[in-house]
């Protein structure tokens, strides 16, 4: 785990030396703000905007190589870039642009991971919203780890605030009401 740290470290160095806006979330910043899991890949939002794409996948290509051939097309289309950085580790980059990946990104913090690591986590707040709104089985098990480990602490009206008008674009009823329920139990 030590290496992949390292790994998002170094990445983080580059994102940082550019001034880009950025946080880290999926399971490195599950491992801080939720139940501790074995996670082997980075994930991060990279805020874009809309209609300079280009720029960000372009710089990150040169410096870092791909994990699938035709991978600026992919993240031009898809708005995920797939990378690969030191040790061989996957990286997955969200091309944000949305205004609740902008917050996401302004309201991010400097965590220490491990001694002497610091990486800019999502809060546990924004980790939930991108959690529900992805709503695979294991997004919801983190959100329920997060919710114990965060017991008392989480924004909740923040966390609804931001998360209902994406469900509403998904056509999603569910998510917000099961959300509410682990909340109210965690």
């Amino acid at each position: 785990m030590i290496d992949l740290f390292q790994a998002a470290a170094c990445l983080q160095g580059f994102l940082e030396e550019r001034g880009w806006r950025f946080c880290f979330i999926g399971g490195l910043a599950v491992v801080h703000w939720g139940e501790p899991r074995l996670t082997r890949d980075i994930d991060l939002t990279l805020l874009t905007g809309f209609g300079r794409e280009e720029v960000y996948v372009d710089e990150l290509l040169a410096h870092f190589p791909a994990r699938m051939e035709n991978a600026r097309a992919f993240a031009l289309e898809n708005r995920a870039l797939l990378l690969s950085v030191a040790g061989g580790f996957p990286v997955d980059v969200a091309l944000g642009g949305l205004p609740f990946e902008e917050e996401a990104t302004r309201r991010a913090r400097a965590i220490e991971c491990f001694p002497g690591t610091f990486l800019r986590l999502s809060s546990p707040e924004d980790l939930i919203v991108m959690k529900v709104f992805a709503g695979r089985p294991q997004d919801w098990t983190d959100v329920e780890g997060i919710a114990v480990r965060q017991k008392g602490k989480l924004d909740v009206d923040y966390i609804f605030r931001q998360l209902v008008p994406l469900l509403r674009v998904k056509e999603d009823t569910a998510a917000a009401d099961r959300l509410r329920s682990i909340l109210s139990e965690g």
